[in-house]
């Protein structure tokens, strides 16, 4: 017998829950995707669960999966709906009428505002996170979905790479209840400013996040006052290398010996060799000086002779293949000329001609992620060189706006990473689309400088941390998990304020409400600090709204209020169960009378 439509209303405002077409209380959340990002993401939510089964996870998915990532039809407990178009039939199809959230994870930002407005048809209440790399239009995007969070991997995951680029902290900076945070090292902030310990990082081998004794953090995070002093510092840091070195005629050298292709030249060669060694026989036969005999190799081979026919048959014979000899110098001379016009054309189009360099740091991709990572070190004032195998890449026009060098072509090829100067460089950092490339041209790096700092992109982070420690590459990153835990907050409707990447770890900071009946309700703050991934930095109290950056942590905490912490992804899991509401008791069965 199907459950009362005023009883399935009742029980929907008494567990927070929203109204479904099932009746089913469960939470229940959307996502469009099948890429390493959804597949954190869809992780994140199931971590969140009480008790397996208390969270309902859809995953729209193309039919054709993805050769490359993780394989987000292998999750379990979630039901995955394979469809070609993200249409309102899909999202009826997926149930999204009376869900709680809708996660757009598509790289196509015209695609995920297309699927928004048709989520809007069927569940116009529903919250939206949308993926967007254009961030100029996330204004706009929030005005057209008031209840939407628009967020871009590219921004979260850029500041990562250049710091593992540079070697130094991430330029972290937020602000958060009208004070600015910054993450910055130890001895660089005053005792009295820092907030909470981040990390110990003096052993690069083993870092430890959130250390139980905060002072053995030599990485914190501290409070600024007016303008956020920590970024302003690590800009002053990153740039003391950026210098430049030219060296004139290494420059020419290699324009030179790049203008001939390689099947002209080796004739070149032959034909000189061949004139060389005839001259040399003539300077024999006619007994004359070698100075006589240069003159008379280079008449008979550019003019001809006139034929003598009291000469012994051998130097006939020399002066025949000397004339001939000459006859094909002339058009392998004209083809020189040619082919070296052409092609200074084509390398001065493509940027393989290029200055030697010191100290700057060299780019490869210049997609979502690598366009982040390039403007961000020409903001620090460190030098940069681009190398994209497109043309007509997503940053290249940035590149030229910004008069970075640019390098069309493969960075797997060793030749393209030496035009780019990478011996000389301080970091080379690899963030294209295509993991092996990726993975070629860091090991192609490696082998031009051995101690060349690497930072690398691979899209599974299982993978980056196996080839971290298999090929000694400096650091190997994930751009979806880095950025997974900011997406799944927003889908839970909790305010990632920020997050703080820390060598291969990322934490975040979010502010988290208290739940009714939720475990943590009626406990003292001290509970918070159970979890050994959770760190309490303020706590706001029901019907206010003043911070307390000092917390008492006897003081009882009370359904509404709000916790503001520093945690890592597993404390972020273990926190929104701690303060979630229980979930709903069902109804004992019906017995007919």
């Amino acid at each position: 017998m199907a459950e009362p439509w005023l009883d399935r209303v009742r029980r929907a405002v008494e567990t927070g829950g929203r109204l479904r077409p099932n009746g089913d209380s469960r939470p229940h959340y959307v996502v469009c995707g099948q890429d390493a990002l959804a597949f954190h993401v869809v992780n994140g939510l199931l971590a969140t669960e009480l008790q397996a089964g208390t969270v309902r996870v859809t995953v729209i998915v193309p039919p054709r999966r993805r050769a490359d990532g993780p394989d987000i039809r292998a999750v379990r407990g979630v039901r995955i709906l394979p469809a070609d178009r993200l249409d309102e039939q899909t999202f009826r199809a997926a149930g999204l009428a009376g869900a709680d959230g809708l996660a757009l994870l598509h790289q196509d930002d015209v695609g995920n505002i297309h699927a928004a407005l048709c989520a809007q048809e069927v569940e116009p209440g529903v919250r939206l996170v949308l993926r967007m790399f254009n961030t100029s239009l996330a204004s706009g995007v929030r005005q057209l979905f008031p209840d939407s969070a628009v967020l871009s991997d590219a921004v979260m995951a850029a500041p990562a790479f250049v710091a593992a680029a540079l070697g130094e902290v991430a330029p972290t900076h937020f602000r958060h209840a009208g004070r600015t945070l910054y993450v910055a090292e130890r001895a660089d902030v005053r005792p009295e400013d820092v907030v909470c310990a981040v990390a110990d990082t003096r052993d690069p081998q083993r870092v430890r996040v959130l250390p139980a004794d905060p002072a053995d953090a030599d990485v914190v995070l501290a409070e600024a006052t007016g303008q956020p002093a920590g970024a302003e510092l690590a800009a002053r840091r990153l740039a003391r290398v950026a210098r430049r070195r030219r060296r004139p005629l290494a420059v020419l050298f290699r324009a030179v010996r790049g203008f001939a292709t390689r099947k002209i030249g080796m004739a070149m060669i032959f034909v000189l060799a061949v004139i060389a060694l005839l001259g040399y026989l003539i300077s024999r036969a006619e007994d004359v000086s070698q100075g006589q005999a240069l003159y008379l190799t280079l008449v008979t081979t550019l003019s001809g002779a006139d034929p003598d026919t009291n000469k012994p048959t051998a130097a006939q014979i020399m002066q025949v293949v000397l004339n001939l000899a000459g006859l094909a110098l002339i058009p392998l001379i004209t083809a020189v000329v040619v082919d070296a016009i052409v092609n200074a054309r084509l390398a001065l189009h493509t940027g393989q001609i290029q200055p030697d360099r010191s100290g700057h740091v060299v780019v490869v991709g210049l997609g979502n992620v690598g366009t982040r990572v390039m403007a961000q070190l020409n903001d620090f004032g460190i030098e940069v060189v681009a190398i994209d195998k497109d043309p007509e890449a997503r940053g290249t026009s940035l590149a030229r706006r910004l008069g970075v060098p640019l390098i069309v072509g493969d960075a797997a090829q060793e030749e393209t990473l030496r035009s780019a100067s990478v011996g000389a460089c301080q970091a080379l950092v690899v963030v294209s689309t295509d993991d092996v490339a990726n993975l070629q041209a860091a090991l192609n790096g490696r082998a031009i400088n051995p101690d060349l700092r690497v930072v690398l992109r691979l899209f599974d982070d299982d993978f980056a941390g196996r080839i971290e420690r298999a090929f000694g590459i400096s650091a190997s990153r994930s751009v979806s998990y880095l950025a997974a835990p900011a997406f799944t907050g927003a889908l839970l409707n909790r305010a990632v304020i920020a997050t703080i990447p820390v060598g291969r770890h990322v934490l975040v900071v979010a502010e988290v409400p208290v739940a009714a009946g939720s475990a943590l309700d009626g406990r003292p703050l001290a509970a918070v600090a159970e979890s050994d991934g959770v760190r309490l930095i303020g706590h706001t109290q029901v019907g206010q709204k003043r911070l307390d950056w000092a917390p008492d942590p006897r003081m009882v905490i009370n359904a509404g209020d709000r916790l503001t912490v520093v945690s890592r992804r597993a404390g972020v899991a273990w926190l929104l169960r701690q303060t979630s509401p229980p979930p709903p008791v069902p109804d004992p069965p019906t017995v007919p009378a």
